[in-house]
């Protein structure tokens, strides 16, 4: 099976959101540059961005995110960033309503991906790594990726490092408690006005 890999864009004092669940400028890299992620896609970055965001984005087979995300962005509409799969850690089912459009997706594909809503973080993983197969899992940041930390789920950490200081809000580790030792950063791209970093978690 592929590599579960935690991701997302963070400000340098390690924070993925304001308290208000605001992303402020830590998304601006999307759409500073003239270089598509996805062929046909609308997020466009800088040259090095994009030279290591392809493969990442072309690779995931699944995603992981919590309910909160699920409802801030209706589930992407149906089509979210990258993968064909999410697994929505919930303990709230899939709501009965949901009628996923498609219209705001920032994914260009023939088809809308599966949604499976599962209460338990290592079980999350467990179906996410099933329906990815040898792709990659990407698990978000935040209190889902902090608790598949700490269960020794995540094999990397990719961290989209933004220079801005938010003083508070969602840390990008959660409430994660305990020390996590990670290998020195293998992975590390200046991009324009973002600093790429990966590292792979030590066992």
């Amino acid at each position: 099976m592929g590599a579960v890999i935690m991701h997302a864009a963070v400000s340098a004092d390690g924070f993925i959101a304001d308290e208000n669940d605001q992303v402020g400028p830590l998304f601006d890299y999307y759409g500073n540059g003239d270089v598509e992620i996805i062929e046909g896609g609308q997020i466009t970055v800088s040259q090095a961005s994009a030279a290591y965001l392809r493969p990442i984005f072309a690779d995931t087979g699944a995603m992981v995110i919590g309910r909160r995300l699920f409802d801030l962005t209706n589930g992407w509409e149906g089509t979210p960033p990258a993968g064909d799969h999410v697994v929505v850690v919930s303990h709230r089912p899939r709501p009965a309503d949901w009628q996923p459009s498609g219209v705001q997706s920032v994914h260009p594909r023939e088809r809308q991906a599966s949604y499976d809503f599962i209460s338990d973080v290592t079980q999350a993983v467990t179906k996410a790594k099933e329906l990815a197969g040898e792709r990659t899992v990407a698990v978000t940041a935040g209190d889902i990726g902090g608790q598949a930390l700490a269960l020794g789920l995540v094999d990397e950490v990719a961290m989209d490092v933004v220079p801005v200081v938010f003083g508070s809000g969602k840390r990008y580790f959660g409430p994660v408690g305990g020390q996590q030792l990670l290998e020195d950063a293998d992975t590390v791209i200046q991009g324009d006005r973002v600093l790429h970093l990966r590292y792979r978690v030590r066992r």
